[in-house]
């Protein structure tokens, strides 16, 4: 279970429990969601860093040293979301990265895609998502109901070829993976209430960073 967050964002897990992931910094978009994301990441964490996208630079964030990083869903554009664009072109290659909805957004225009509006407009809508098994979505169900709050989409079209496409529904990109860096992505929501599976995607998510950072010899020195 999580503890409560202090006045810096700051949020512990109780220390009885093992954490998949020690220390994840989540970059909050102004969105309510963001803590709710929160909420479902913290009991696989050490800690949960709070900050918001207009709170923090590059160095700041090298100097943290995350084991992770994850972008939280927001109310705006990537191109009005503060840091993110410079966060997924900057330190894709050496910090592990997870995007929610407008997070995921952010990854692909940060590598060239379109950023569109969406053929119709979706809050809160329970939508069928059909994935390959692989990444975000090993050992899932080849299809599973997730809950949609957006507006936005990456243009298929304009997806560049760095990025593949891990999910889907109704022909629109719900998931993202880059072909070679620790970079990650849904359009959907997992830490809704009616998404199945949001614990199962975060868990291979800190799966695939653990295993970046410890190929790498990744540790907190190596960052600063």
């Amino acid at each position: 279970m999580v503890d409560r967050a202090n006045a810096s964002g700051h949020i512990a897990c109780m220390p009885e429990r093992a954490a998949a992931m020690p220390n994840v910094l989540v970059i909050d978009n102004y969105d309510s969601f963001t803590w709710n994301l929160v909420h479902l990441i913290g009991p696989l964490c050490g800690t949960v860093d709070v900050v918001r996208n207009d709170a923090l630079t590059i160095p700041d964030i090298r100097a943290r040293a995350p084991d992770a990083i994850v972008l939280s869903p927001g109310p705006c554009t990537p191109t009005e979301a503060g840091i993110c664009l410079d966060v997924v072109r900057d330190l894709s290659e050496e910090i592990p990265i997870f995007g929610v909805c407008l997070g995921l957004q952010a990854i692909g225009q940060a590598f060239g895609g379109d950023v569109v509006r969406a053929p119709l407009p979706l809050h809160g809508k329970v939508s069928t998502i059909r994935h390959g098994a692989r990444g975000l979505f090993r050992g899932l169900n080849d299809s599973f109901e997730a809950t949609r709050y957006h507006s936005l989409v990456v243009d298929r079209a304009t997806c560049p070829a760095a990025l593949r496409v891990t999910a889907e529904a109704d022909g629109l990109i719900m998931g993202l993976e880059h072909a070679e860096r620790p970079l990650h992505g849904v359009q959907f929501h997992p830490e809704s209430i009616r998404s199945q599976h949001g614990t199962e995607i975060v868990k291979n998510f800190f799966d695939l960073a653990t295993a970046w950072n410890t190929a790498r010899d990744r540790t907190r020195a190596d960052v600063h």
